[in-house]
């Protein structure tokens, strides 16, 4: 689009919002999302420093838009309207469930088959390294081992807040002898540092395969998948196509909740395992792989920057990342964080994948936020494509952490 005709109409969306008559619903919250992803990104892109070492427009889309309303440089009312689209409406749901399903249907059959059988082992790997981290270091700085890996270790590695810290808390309470309010004063700030590390990491690590390029696959997990024949693909999609490949990730994405209500895993987890059972039995025809495949790109090239801004508005909070700014909380956060990513680093050269791709799935989008982590992880890395195991890393890889926490405490108290 030409830069004024933009220009033009970011002006009326950014009025609407400043007046406080943004419309309710997606059409004021995406107008506006857009609009600041625009600018934002395009800020970030041209910072030098920011483009080479932080991530580029990902980090700046994500803290930009929660410095804006957070210290009232823009309208509260706006804010909540872009608020309720995201944990209400279900945005980042839709997203994840286009990219999850797209992606896995995008793939050959042999390589998701050989993949899944080798990444436990890099999130073992990753999880293993970032507790001896931490705990060597918890111990040289006084605070103990096992209270640095119980602490910082675990929430870290725990998949995020819903599903990683707040249950650690409920385990962990009563053993410890700390209230809840205690232990989440302790673990919030080390799942919110941990999360904004990871992206810079993601940044950092995409910069690293540019200039060593035998350590990345630029997206492609598996260094075998070298050799895998490419699948054929159809000419671009047609707008049919496109529609049929919204209904399939929708539709995926139902099956995974409606699966949940039979089993006791998250709805994300099952509805991965489906697309992938789906996949490898090869009951769903090409075409309509294709067909969500080609939804899948269209949703990571046109809605993956208004995402990264809601992300930021409705879920960074800035200030609990500066009131835990201490020289040694710092170090042991980024110890976990590091040490993660040089065990899934390493055990993924060991299984057949790419370390920079290992690092980045088993590691990073373990020590993230969840859903909204991935996105900004591997959209700082520049390697969308891998979100399937970005989400079993978050996902299966949480709840596994629940089930260690509840062995490792079990063993300490």
């Amino acid at each position: 689009m030409p830069a004024l005709l933009f220009l033009a109409l970011a002006f009326f969306v950014l009025l609407s919002g400043w007046q406080g008559s943004l419309p309710l619903g997606m059409v004021g919250a995406l107008a506006l999302m857009y609009v600041l992803a625009v600018l934002l990104n395009e800020l970030g892109e041209r910072i030098h420093p920011v483009r080479e070492y932080l991530g580029g427009g990902t980090i700046i889309a994500i803290f930009g838009s929660a410095a804006l309303f957070q210290y009232q440089l823009l309208p509260a009312q706006a804010g909540q309207v872009i608020s309720d689209f995201m944990q209400q409406g279900g945005f980042l749901n839709f997203f994840i469930a286009s990219l999850v399903t797209g992606s896995v249907f995008g793939m050959s059959r042999a390589l998701l088959k050989n993949a899944a059988m080798r990444y436990l082992p890099v999130i073992l790997g990753g999880v293993c390294t970032a507790f001896l981290a931490v705990g060597l270091v918890g111990l040289l700085l006084g605070d103990g081992f096992k209270s640095a890996v119980l602490l910082i270790g675990l929430p870290i590695m725990g998949g995020g807040m819903g599903a990683g810290a707040v249950p650690l808390v409920e385990i962990l309470s009563a053993p410890l002898q700390l209230s809840s309010t205690e232990l989440l004063s302790r673990m919030v700030p080390a799942v919110v540092i941990a999360n904004t590390l990871a992206i810079v990491l993601g940044g950092l690590l995409h910069r690293l395969g540019r200039r060593y390029p035998s350590l990345t696959g630029n997206g492609r997990l598996m260094v075998s998948e070298e050799n895998t024949p490419p699948a054929e693909h159809s000419a671009a999609p047609s707008m049919e196509t496109l529609g049929i490949g919204l209904f399939i990730s929708l539709s995926m994405f139902v099956l995974g909740s409606l699966l949940g209500l039979v089993i006791p895993m998250h709805p994300f987890a099952l509805m991965i395992l489906s697309v992938a059972v789906i996949k490898i039995a090869g009951v769903l025809p090409r075409a309509y792989e294709e067909a969500a495949a080609g939804w899948y790109q269209f949703v990571v090239t046109n809605l993956t920057g208004p995402l990264l801004v809601g992300i930021g508005i409705a879920y960074t909070d800035i200030n609990a990342l500066l009131d835990a700014l201490s020289l040694s909380y710092l170090l042991l956060v980024t110890v976990t964080v590091v040490g993660s990513a040089l065990g899934a680093a390493l055990v993924g050269r060991l299984v057949g994948f790419y370390p920079i791709e290992a690092a980045i799935t088993g590691s990073l989008c373990m020590a993230n936020m969840g859903g909204t982590g991935d996105v900004a992880v591997l959209s700082a890395a520049r390697r969308m494509q891998l979100m399937p195991f970005a989400q079993i890393s978050s996902r299966l890889g949480g709840a596994f952490m629940l089930i260690l926490a509840t062995l490792i405490i079990s063993l300490w108290a």
